[in-house]
């Protein structure tokens, strides 16, 4: 089974790098002010024109205007967008305003939250990430928490899926083997601190997930 992988909240070139020569499939670029992660129209363009063509670049973004996922799209030349915050009718007018993927998210908290993915459909989403719901006042993700990954056993995905939500180098091979995800997303799970990302993590990471 290949693992597809995405390394979230890139934000130095080193951290690029590392992402790219581990083969990761996606990086994620934030594109949402309170987040540590976020990033400047100039600092991604700089970043984008680092990673060229040899990776997928993924725009991150929550509940965002026209305005910005035009503007981000433009500075970074994005190749997906993942939306967070966002009615279906949203993504789906996105989708097709700007002619790229979309990747839903779904926070989950409890068993009950999952049924919520047959409402999902490919003319919203070509995607649906599940990530782990956080408390009241926190981001909506890179928080470190984790789903209870034993909802995921036996269920059945009408369309392409991928697991985010508290997962590192120690515990992917365990997320995969109980959920079967067929794409796992990391971001605090890869930094020494908030939004400043670790290399040997992101490697030590993407080996882990190689070797599934």
């Amino acid at each position: 089974m290949t693992i597809k992988t995405k390394i979230c909240g890139i934000t130095t070139p080193e951290a690029l790098d590392a992402a790219i020569a581990g083969h990761a499939d996606f990086v994620g670029f934030m594109f949402y002010g309170p987040s540590p992660r976020n990033l400047s129209f100039e600092l991604a363009h700089n970043l984008s024109c680092h990673a060229g063509s040899r990776i997928s670049k993924v725009g991150v973004f929550v509940d965002p205007s026209d305005e910005l996922l035009s503007e981000a799209i433009a500075s970074s030349s994005l190749d997906i967008l993942q939306l967070h915050k966002v009615t279906a009718q949203r993504r789906a007018e996105a989708k097709t305003r700007f002619g790229l993927p979309v990747w839903a998210v779904m926070p989950i908290k409890q068993g009950r939250d999952l049924a919520c993915r047959h409402h999902i459909d490919e003319s919203s989403a070509d995607l649906v990430l599940y990530d782990a719901a956080t408390p009241k006042g926190m981001l909506p993700g890179g928080m470190g928490v984790r789903i209870d990954w034993s909802l995921f056993q036996g269920l059945a995905h009408p369309y392409p899926w991928g697991l985010a939500g508290g997962l590192n180098a120690a515990n992917v091979a365990e997320a995969v083997r109980i959920t079967g995800a067929p794409l796992v997303d990391v971001s605090s799970g890869v930094e020494d601190a908030p939004g400043v990302k670790s290399v040997d993590k992101i490697v030590a990471f993407l080996k882990a997930a190689r070797e599934l």
